[in-house]
């Protein structure tokens, strides 16, 4: 297949561009190079034949029906999305003018293209989070048929995008299909996020921040998982169907933090103990409490597992970091990274 991948530079997006490369698919990568963008996330496949980069904005209409035109893609992959949630209380705007208007006007290119040149087993995949379902209580877990109720400006942009996305397929026939997956971590994660902050910051023993409790649960996923999970869903899954992503790796972030902090300990054994410098800071507000998937339709009908633990995963991350000094130094620089955000 010739797959075009939106936000591709990113963390998740430059994982399923290496991963579809090496299953021999063709690929464009559209990336705007925001601040969380890297294009050293897709070194490794910047010179094969297959690999094409376009810097482009799904805002930017005219650019979209260029490129759908000139590279004719037979499936489009939209993981382009704003994505932390500090980020989303602190400045509301860029997530819905991206992840909402910049949806739209994908979905409307993607339209436009597929109704001109009906290339033969065409659908876009829309990559979406299950922030979108709110906050769990000690039980349960999310599923496709889960209520939305998006508690944060980042999960409510995120749940506009998917409405969107379902709508163009019910009144349009586009032919789409939709993921919702847990939280993600691994290599090429942006070091503003909860993995890569602890490792960084108990590298050059600067306090470990744990918001509120540290009660909050996540369902975990390592990144190349995901790719995984993703390109079964856009090559296998089923037209109109929503397909929800997890790693059944439930941790509470403190427990997630202790298990980053022994590996490093195990890694990095002059800075040992890692866990003295885990320090509890303020919450931020509306805190989702837990979230869990339930992935037993993907496992089911799609045949797909995850093949890393948590430990196994967060061991293989650690030592990433750890290796690739290079790969993140020169981001600590961007903005925002280090700072304290989404205080409200």
């Amino acid at each position: 297949m010739k797959i075009l991948v939106t936000g591709g530079a990113g963390f998740i997006g430059s994982a399923v561009v290496r991963l579809a490369v090496a299953r021999g698919h063709q690929v464009v990568n559209l990336d705007a190079l925001t601040y969380a963008a890297n294009l050293a996330n897709v070194a490794s496949v910047a010179d094969h034949p297959g690999y094409a980069f376009e810097h482009a904005d799904i805002r930017d209409r005219p650019a979209l029906d260029r490129i759908l035109a000139q590279h004719r893609p037979d499936a489009i992959m939209h993981l382009a999305a704003e994505s932390h949630v500090d980020r989303s209380i602190d400045g509301p705007a860029a997530f819905i003018d991206t992840n909402v208007t910049g949806t739209f006007h994908l979905l409307e290119a993607a339209r436009a293209y597929w109704q001109q040149t009906r290339p033969q087993g065409f659908r876009l995949h829309h990559v979406s989070t299950d922030e979108v379902f709110g906050s769990l209580p000690a039980t349960g877990r999310f599923d496709e048929t889960t209520p939305y109720d998006p508690r944060s400006p980042y999960s409510a942009s995120k749940a506009a995008s998917d409405h969107l996305v379902r709508a163009w397929g019910e009144t349009y026939g586009l032919p789409v299909v939709i993921s919702n997956c847990s939280n993600n971590y691994g290599p090429f994660h942006f070091p503003e996020k909860l993995v890569p902050v602890v490792i960084l910051n108990a590298l050059a023993g600067r306090p470990i921040p744990v918001y509120g409790d540290g009660a909050h649960i996540r369902d975990w996923l390592y990144v190349e998982d995901h790719a995984e999970a993703l390109l079964a869903v856009l090559t296998r899954g089923e037209v109109g169907r929503s397909y929800a992503i997890g790693g059944e790796a439930e941790a509470r972030n403190l427990d997630l933090v202790r298990m980053i902090c022994v590996h490093m300990d195990r890694l990095n054994p002059a800075g040992a103990p890692h866990d003295r410098l885990i320090t509890f800071v303020e919450d931020r507000p509306g805190h989702d409490r837990r979230y869990a998937i339930d992935p037993s339709r993907i496992w089911r009908e799609l045949g797909w597992r995850p093949s890393v633990t948590l430990d196994q995963g967060l061991g293989r991350t650690v030592a990433w970091y750890l290796q690739n000094r290079d790969w993140w130094e020169p981001l600590l620089a961007r903005e925002g990274v280090g700072q304290r955000l989404g205080r409200a």
